[in-house]
């Protein structure tokens, strides 16, 4: 795999199969490092505080204790996901400003998505119907609540228009996190970028008089359950709701309308020494009792990874940060297979552990 793209300049890669990298993620990290500027790294690369969480986010504390003596010349790792069926259950996180590290920004990670759920931030520096039209599958819009109603009943009403097939509600960040290393606010992007959804908002993304304020204008310190409920029945889409850790707040969620949750840290962006996902997640899906699906997000780098995680109870799972080391790298290919690469993993590892199906993954699959 070549680096090519830096910022917001330079073309897109030629097409090429879609074959696994070669590399493990942590190559692609390090490749993505040095292709990336100051800014995009500070974006991509930190967490919240003194970072503890971000630095213990894994699942390497979880040991397998594999099936023997099953037929596993098939694996088999395609699923079922609120309404959809997919070639795997590996999904591309909702991650905000794709364009500061390519130059085709979000509309190249919806291409480099094929077979899977592409999930459009908020924060996207590419307009929404520009996503929509480069999608390769179904996708996915992702925004916080909103001070204004109005406005996020119209975000709702427009991605429905343009073809999105659910929603997912960030619950998780009511102010601002602490990301001290990321260098910048994480709202001013350099000249020659605009947010392509919350541009239009009737309010300004910050706040002029409170450069250095905790809460944002964009961000809703307010939302309640009931708030939630009523944004759960203002729309006709599914609706996700992310930043889940606790499994009395899973309920809730279930309660006020949502069809899944995901269980969340937003990466360890925003509370540092903040429980990890792998932990949280099992709680989560002991509480919910099979109610709704849980997925879950945070630190999935390996294969190995995404079989713990369905061995805990979720569903399906989601990559962030990985989705920008690949367009980082090679754009829409890149991403594809970033993607490639974890599905390869992950079937080589459904192998080795006698679990030909995701179905077969159980929890008696951990020591």
């Amino acid at each position: 795999m070549t680096v090519g793209h830096r910022a917001a300049t330079g073309a897109a890669g030629a097409a090429r199969p879609a074959e696994p990298l070669a590399e493990p993620l942590a190559e692609l990290e390090r490749l993505a490092d040095a292709a990336m500027d100051e800014r995009a790294r500070g974006y991509v690369s930190t967490g919240a505080g003194d970072e503890v969480s971000l630095r213990e986010a894994g699942w390497e504390h979880l040991r397998f204790a594999p099936y023997t003596c099953v037929d596993v010349s098939r694996p088999d790792t395609r699923t079922e996901l609120v309404g959809h069926r997919l070639d795997h259950p590996v999904l591309v996180a909702p991650t905000g400003c794709h364009r500061l590290v390519h130059a085709e920004g979000e509309t190249a990670s919806a291409r480099g998505a094929a077979g899977t759920v592409y999930c459009l931030s908020e924060y996207t520096t590419t307009p929404m119907e520009e996503v929509a039209r480069a999608a390769a599958g179904p996708w996915w819009v992702q925004l916080n609540g909103s001070v204004d109603d109005a406005f996020t009943r119209e975000r709702l009403e427009a991605a429905a228009a343009h073809g999105a097939t659910a929603a997912v509600v960030t619950v998780d960040t009511p102010v601002a996190g602490l990301r001290e290393r990321q260098g910048w606010d994480g709202v001013s992007l350099p000249e020659g970028l605009a947010f392509g959804v919350l541009d239009r908002a009737p309010y300004p993304v910050r706040s002029p008089a409170e450069p250095h304020g905790v809460h944002r204008p964009a961000l809703d310190a307010r939302l309640t359950w009931p708030r939630l409920a009523a944004l759960c029945a203002s729309t006709e889409l599914p609706v996700l709701v992310k930043g889940v850790l606790r499994g009395d707040d899973a309920v809730r969620c279930a309660e006020a309308g949502a069809d899944a949750v995901i269980v969340s840290n937003h990466g360890a962006r925003n509370l540092d020494s903040v429980v990890r996902t792998s932990d949280a997640l099992p709680r989560v899906v002991a509480a919910l009792d099979g109610r709704i699906p849980v997925l879950v997000d945070g630190a999935i780098r390996r294969g190995g990874d995404v079989v713990k995680a369905l061995a805990l109870g979720a569903r399906a799972v989601l990559v962030g940060r990985p989705v920008l080391w690949g367009l980082a790298v090679d754009g829409a290919d890149g991403v594809r297979r970033m993607l490639q690469r974890l599905r390869y993993e992950l079937e080589m590892t459904m192998a080795l552990c006698g679990t030909p199906r995701l179905a077969d993954i159980d929890a008696g699959l951990l020591a």
